[in-house]
């Protein structure tokens, strides 16, 4: 009789075990069971890229336009206007140098020129610069890649150093395609 009581018990907390194993991997694992506040850029994207400190200004205002007109727009042959000769790219799919870039974004990406907005239209979080580097933040929406369905949104970045009002190097996020 003790045995069999000893084995009850020993089964009944392992069955309870069992049930709270089960119940936590099912919340874990469960798509929507995370709390995350969805990541959405400012109304006026635009303003983020001004300060009162005259050189950092100068240096928003530079990457301002690399992404609105190149990234945006695809202006690449504008290029030479804000990145350096020498371009030193960090993102693993693209090619230093400012012909590297171009030929990424021009024959790799086949990016085709739209007229270049008056206002920035690309989602921005926010705009950072300290010395000669500019961080733009935005948003990142990642899909389910067989239905499209929006799974989260994360953050996108982007850093650039500028050198001689000219971007002269660059980093993101980016993972080898």
């Amino acid at each position: 009789m003790k045995k069999q009581m000893h084995r009850f018990k020993k089964n009944a907390v392992l069955g309870a075990m069992m049930a709270l194993a089960l119940a936590t991997l099912s919340i874990t694992f469960t798509p929507n069971s995370y709390a995350q506040e969805p990541v959405i850029g400012v109304d006026h994207p635009d303003a983020l890229f001004s300060s009162i400190d005259p050189k950092l200004h100068a240096n928003k205002q530079v990457v301002y336009h690399i992404v609105k007109d190149l990234l945006e727009a695809g202006h690449w042959e504008m290029a030479d206007k804000y990145l350096s000769k020498r371009y030193l790219q960090h993102n693993p799919n693209a090619a230093s140098g400012l012909d590297g870039v171009v030929r990424y974004f021009v024959d790799v990406r086949k990016v085709q020129a739209t007229p270049i907005p008056e206002k920035m239209t690309k989602p921005v979080v926010a705009v950072i610069a300290e010395g000669d580097l500019v961080t733009v933040m935005y948003p990142l929406p990642v899909r389910d890649k067989t239905t499209n369905q929006l799974l989260y949104t994360t953050t996108w970045f982007d850093t650039w150093r500028i050198v001689d009002g000219k971007a002269d190097e660059h980093w993101d996020s980016a993972l080898k395609n």
